[in-house]
């Protein structure tokens, strides 16, 4: 994007504010925001959790996110999906036992940015951190072979909740044509 995508505006809102507006309404223990550099827009609420030098992407901010966290699982959801809503959150969350991470499944594609971690995968995200595959569905698909996560599919109904805004196309109106009311 050439800038920081969640000060980028959505439907008249930067992408940051209703991600924290969904987060909020399902009362998590804290809020953590990932980040490379101290963002101008932090909320109060929300600890900064920046990225370990080189940064490695989302795999970065997940692994510092599950070294920090103090609770039994971590509910990632990127910045970039301004579909989601709590109600959706919750019913990811409500998927969740002990010691096992849940991860969305769009078709055949896993989303591991808005999904649960156990606390016990952060071995796992630190390992993989520490080597040099920083792909996301390789950790996935080897937490699902080793039977430490669920892959949970989403109904193809539900599925624009998980929709990302990644290009300066997708700010455009009418590029998500099915996307869910305001």
């Amino acid at each position: 994007m050439g800038r920081d995508k969640a000060t980028m505006e959505f439907d008249g809102r930067s992408l940051w504010e209703p991600q924290l507006r969904v987060l909020r309404e399902i009362t998590p223990e804290k809020i953590f925001v990932s980040a490379r550099a101290r963002p101008a827009w932090l909320p109060d609420d929300a600890a900064l959790l920046l990225d370990d030098r080189p940064s490695r992407g989302p795999l970065s901010g997940l692994t510092k996110a599950l070294a920090a966290m103090r609770t039994t699982h971590l509910l990632a959801l990127a910045v970039d999906m301004p579909f989601m809503t709590s109600e959706q959150l919750r019913n990811l969350c409500s998927l969740a036992q002990a010691g096992l991470c849940v991860v969305p499944m769009i078709r055949d594609q896993a989303e591991p940015l808005a999904a649960i971690y156990a606390a016990e995968a952060a071995a796992d995200f630190a390992s993989a951190l520490a080597g040099t595959d920083f792909s996301l569905q390789t950790i996935i698909r080897k937490l699902a072979l080793q039977a430490k996560l669920r892959l949970f599919a989403v109904a193809p109904k539900d599925e624009h909740f998980y929709r990302s805004v990644n290009e300066p196309g997708d700010f455009k109106e009418g590029r998500f044509p099915n996307r869910p009311p305001k």
